[in-house]
């Protein structure tokens, strides 16, 4: 456990996923440091979507509604050639069910001044001007070498460090670890304002004879982005680039004013083997880099974010044991891993000269198909779904999940749908109850069980939310219908552990406080009464 006044976790890079560690350890309690080489805040606006469950975690967060404040709704995807729209998918929710079944397009400049001034008022100030040179780790310290906006050497002596500065991390390069994977094709990335008739709910794919074009809504009315899959060169001339191929893909004259912002990039995915040396982390961009077809970019990273910083302040606050962070690495390497892999196919299919392993006579009959036949569309929805919302993924394989049957089984996320949320007392409670930063035991005891969890309750009260779903039991949640019970799965004598982010550790059935004690030692919490702290009620 840090000392008062000690910096606990040095924070190399305040882009949004830095933000998000340094968010999540301040708001538990941990002295944190964040530093950055640049100059100040970015300008530009970078990554734009926000999938699902990246809104999710912000709920949890608790910034979501200022983020969703500067934020565009876009629910579906449009393809356009030669003056016909070919397809228009939308979303089918039905079987990954979340309160925000839509993307959000809010820029990333946005999303990171939302974490700064969340950050500040936790009294955490971003260091901007200040870099990393290198660091050292010695036993259970990590010696950091930083350069001030003054030119002078700092040379802090922290027990842990985050690095999440991007692509070309110098953390990752200190550790000796390497991106590994491949470089495919260079894209055009530019904002832009366009005045033409194009509908501002959807994606629009637009295939022209010298390739694939991209037009994502941004937040303020008649701009968009603009992602061109040929790397077309020569900023002058951009925007009549632009202006004549919409148009033609459209049918419809456009006009495409002089882009505020233009980057052409070499589309990499490249990945590490591990997320952890020591006491040094790499999240976001710093692990892995990749194709930003299907806009998952900054929402992984965030995740990792979030995964990295709860496991990395209960370890320091002493509530759990150290081999707790163990865990990051066996559960995000294999996220990047299938960022990668999902990324990579949609780059294939958007992509100029891409091989579709569909006959391209048939094409048209295929996307007629899809079109015309609901079952079809609202399978294509659903795959598309499960690829970029992020709400498909589990951790049923993670060394933190206690396999287990029932309604919602360890490594799943608990969740509803909005029209739940408004119609059940339950889940709008348990919605309420994620935000808590500790972990959840939601337990049905009868009354001879509620000694018992009153027991456990007082020797974990400052890692683990106790919460009852029947009056008599610590901390009653109110389930007035039952549907919170039936959902979830949860008869008398049950329990269910949910993870400080949202998906279930474990579930079986209470027994006695030693038995639910044992059931937290495996998932490595450890009671108050072992780390020395004072018992609170």
């Amino acid at each position: 456990m840090s000392l008062p006044g000690m910096v606990a976790v040095l924070v190399v890079g305040a882009g949004p996923v830095g933000l998000t560690v340094a968010h999540e350890l301040a708001r538990r309690g941990v002295a944190v440091r964040v530093v950055d080489r640049a100059d100040g805040p970015a300008t530009t606006s970078r990554a734009t979507a926000n999938h699902a469950r990246t809104l999710e975690v912000y709920h949890q967060m608790g910034v979501l509604d200022d983020i969703v404040a500067r934020g565009h709704r876009v629910g579906r995807f449009s393809v356009h050639r030669d003056g016909r729209r070919l397809l228009r998918l939308g979303t089918d929710y039905r079987r990954l069910p979340t309160r925000f079944p839509f993307t959000l397009q809010v820029e990333q400049v946005e999303v990171e001044r939302v974490l700064r001034e969340r950050l500040l008022a936790l009294g955490v100030p971003v260091e901007w001007s200040t870099g990393l040179e290198s660091l050292d780790q010695r036993g259970d310290r990590v010696l950091a070498r930083l350069r001030l906006p003054d030119g002078t050497a700092d040379e802090p002596v922290v027990p842990w460090l985050v690095g999440a500065d991007g692509g070309r991390s110098t953390v990752r390069a200190q550790l000796g670890i390497r991106l590994v994977g491949e470089s495919s094709r260079t894209w055009m990335v530019a904002d832009a304002a366009i005045d033409g008739d194009i509908p501002r709910d959807s994606l629009h794919l637009l295939v022209t004879p010298e390739g694939t074009i991209l037009l994502v809504p941004l937040p303020t009315p008649g701009r968009w982005r603009l992602v061109d899959m040929t790397g077309a060169e020569g900023r002058d001339a951009l925007a009549e680039w632009f202006g004549r191929r919409i148009s033609q893909a459209l049918g419809a004259a456009v006009r495409v004013a002089e882009p505020t912002w233009a980057s052409e990039f070499l589309v990499r995915q490249r990945m590490v083997d591990r997320m952890r040396e020591g006491r040094c982390f790499l999240a976001g961009d710093a692990a892995h880099v990749h194709s930003p077809a299907s806009g998952q970019g900054m929402c992984t990273g965030v995740q990792d974010g979030v995964n990295l910083a709860w496991k990395l302040a209960d370890v320091i606050r002493g509530y759990a044991g150290e081999a707790l962070l163990d865990t990051y690495d066996a559960e995000r390497v294999e996220i990047g891993a299938r960022l990668l892999r999902s990324t990579k196919t949609a780059t294939t299919v958007l992509a100029p000269g891409a091989d579709i392993p569909i006959p391209k006579p048939l094409l048209p009959v295929v996307i007629t198909a899809v079109n015309t036949i609901g079952p079809l569309r609202r399978a294509v929805e659903r795959k598309i779904l499960r690829a970029m919302s992020g709400l498909a993924l589990t951790y049923a394989d993670s060394p933190l999940t206690e396999p287990a049957d029932g309604r919602v089984r360890p490594g799943e996320r608990v969740a509803c749908a909005a029209e739940t949320e408004r119609r059940s007392e339950g889940w709008q409670a348990l919605c309420a109850e994620l935000t808590d930063p500790r972990w959840t035991l939601l337990a049905v005891p009868g009354p001879e069980l509620v000694p018992a969890l009153r027991e456990v309750a007082r020797r974990y009260a400052a890692a683990v939310s106790v919460r009852s779903v029947l009056d008599g039991g610590p901390d009653p949640l109110p389930d007035p219908d039952g549907r919170l019970r039936r959902d979830l799965g949860l008869g008398v004598g049950d329990y269910l552990l949910i993870r400080p982010d949202g998906y279930v550790a474990g579930r079986g059935a209470l027994g006695d406080a030693e038995r639910v004690d044992a059931a937290l030692r495996r998932f490595h919490l450890l009671p108050v009464t072992d780390t020395g702290m004072e018992l609170t009620a």
